[in-house]
């Protein structure tokens, strides 16, 4: 498939419109009608009703392929593009937002560094399509064992970091006295659900069977300050690395005891790391 007529295809698909795709994408409108066609004729199949403007069903299937291989073209034109270049004298880190330790923080240059607090689903594609020199990613895991990232790209992986994770609760929970929790006994409570700022409910599940662990509230953001106000406020629980969760005014961070998972954090690099990218994996103490 012709890469450029998939990404009308995109386009048209995300905007349900021919003409708002057209302005978007800088073409006439009667070219991305032609796009449409020559990739449905490519195909062998509609991939688009006309009105309204939305995928078939084979359509729908080719989105899910869609996403993953426009994303490796970009990769790939991006790796050439970083090897061919000149090195670059700044830094730009992409990181989740609980990766940002007080250690990668004390580690980062003085001075030439931009940093990009976003989604950690979204810190390997930043790396790979050379929107951000290096990631920092971090997730639960077994201790010593890697985290599962999306394979975007090639990408080279050290671990910088590991500590223990507690629940964060209000001071006047019940299990707030606690020395320590499992996480299974905890699997019916009410939990905040922060894909972006705190470890994922579907990180839970996945550590304890695959079962429980009801949203009370959803909260779309990457401040950390914001999720622990709402777990000390008693909006739901919320599983923290420690020194997330400690001293948090108004809750209480009680250590989980099981399963043995710790909070990893992993620097994300394409290839081996040059200039100040290098120095933060160094001061960092990146090992494989």
């Amino acid at each position: 498939m012709d890469p450029h007529l998939l990404r009308t295809y995109v386009t048209v698909a995300r905007v349900a419109s021919f003409s708002e795709a057209a302005r978007e994408l800088g073409y006439t409108q009667s070219a991305v009608s032609q796009h449409i066609a020559a990739l449905e004729q490519d195909l062998g199949t509609p991939l688009l009703t006309r009105r309204p403007v939305a995928p078939t069903a084979a359509g729908e299937r080719l989105l899910e392929h869609a996403g993953p291989l426009l994303l490796r073209l970009d990769a790939a034109r991006a790796d050439v593009v970083r090897i061919a270049a000149a090195p670059e004298h700044g830094l730009t880190l992409a990181a989740a937002p609980t990766a940002l330790t007080a250690d990668a923080v004390a580690a980062l240059p003085a001075a030439g560094v931009t940093l990009r607090v976003l989604p950690r689903d979204e810190v390997p594609a930043a790396v790979a399509t050379g929107t951000a020199g290096i990631g920092l990613v971090d997730g639960l895991a077994a201790p010593s064992d890697p985290l599962r990232l999306p394979d975007v790209a090639p990408l080279t992986t050290r671990g910088v970091g590991e500590e223990p994770v507690c629940v964060l609760l209000p001071t006047g929970h019940p299990l707030a006295r606690r020395r320590g929790l499992r996480l299974a006994d905890l699997a019916d409570a009410r939990w905040l659900d922060a894909p972006d700022a705190g470890l994922p409910i579907a990180h839970l599940r996945a550590a304890s069977g695959g079962r429980g662990f009801r949203p009370a509230l959803r909260y779309d953001g990457t401040d950390v300050r914001t999720l622990t106000a709402l777990a000390a406020a008693g909006h739901g629980l919320t599983l923290l690395p420690r020194s997330a969760a400690k001293d948090v005014p108004g809750a209480v961070a009680v250590p989980l005891t099981h399963p043995r998972v710790v909070h990893r954090t992993e620097l994300v690099c394409a290839g081996s790391p040059g200039g100040a990218a290098a120095a933060l994996a160094k001061a960092l103490g990146a090992r494989g």
